[in-house]
């Protein structure tokens, strides 16, 4: 739709059936597909890549230059999945040299007011609630959900299916499939709730719940619970995807029960 009140650059690439509200902003170096609709005082910078169906609520910025005093200006892109709504005043950045990209998925909801920062990655179906805030290199896999108000420290990775209780300080990986809250953050149960809405079975879920015995319940060290997994129980992909999450892990993992 062609906003007379809005301000289109000539060069940006938007496709027909785009609504675009008044006083809405886009630069050059945008993409914008099918059936997208962004809100009135919307600004879309250089570097955006925005899917199909997508919602942009008002106020929000996406692909702003990166808050890095390392930034030289270097070509880059915030990507946006198909059907992922951002509500009011989000800000969004593109990436840096390290990586060249911010990606937020598919079917996500990024709620009120959270801050994306440059070279962060987030998965499909994610939820970010009102005022999280990520640092730069954050890693968000699929299906997590960071409750409203919660911080993560730069280079720290998330975990698919996992809940982030409100409020939360995050300076350590948390693991995929589980619960964490407290201060310090801390493993607080798997993610059972959120694994039966999605499909898990009552064995798979007890398969976790005992992966998870073994390395925060029965105060082994890291290392020596991830080598009595191995040992101990039959091989599947929930197993060697938590323990590849934290042989990986660079800034280590959030404490379990018996570890605080």
């Amino acid at each position: 739709m062609n906003q007379p009140l809005a301000y289109i650059h000539p060069q940006s690439k938007i496709a027909r059936n785009v609504v675009i509200e008044p006083f809405a902003t886009i630069s050059k170096n945008v993409v914008i597909e099918e059936g997208t609709w962004i809100g009135s005082n919307v600004t879309i910078m250089e570097g955006a890549r925005i899917g199909k169906n997508v919602k942009i609520f008002p106020g929000a910025v996406v692909s702003a230059i990166p808050q890095d005093l390392k930034f030289g200006g270097e070509e880059s892109t915030l990507e946006i999945g198909d059907n992922t709504v951002i509500r009011e005043c989000c800000t969004l950045n593109r990436g840096t040299e390290a990586t060249h990209k911010t990606v937020i998925g598919k079917d996500c909801l990024i709620m009120a007011y959270t801050h994306v920062a440059h070279d962060c990655t987030i998965g499909d179906s994610c939820i970010l609630v009102n005022a999280v805030q990520l640092a730069g290199h954050v890693s968000i896999d699929d299906y997590a959900i960071v409750g409203g108000a919660a911080a993560v420290h730069q280079f720290v990775k998330i975990g698919a299916h996992t809940m982030v209780s409100g409020g939360s300080l995050v300076r350590k990986d948390v693991p995929p499939y589980t619960k964490a809250g407290r201060e310090p953050l801390s493993y607080a149960g798997i993610n059972s709730i959120g694994l039966r809405r999605r499909g898990f079975d009552h064995d798979k879920i007890t398969e976790i719940q005992e992966i998870y015995r073994y390395i925060f319940l029965k105060g082994l060290n890291n290392s020596k619970a991830l080598d009595l997994l191995e040992l101990e129980m039959a091989p599947s992909s929930e197993r060697d995807e938590i323990i590849n999450f934290f042989r990986s892990s660079d800034r280590g993992v959030m404490k379990g029960y018996s570890q605080r």
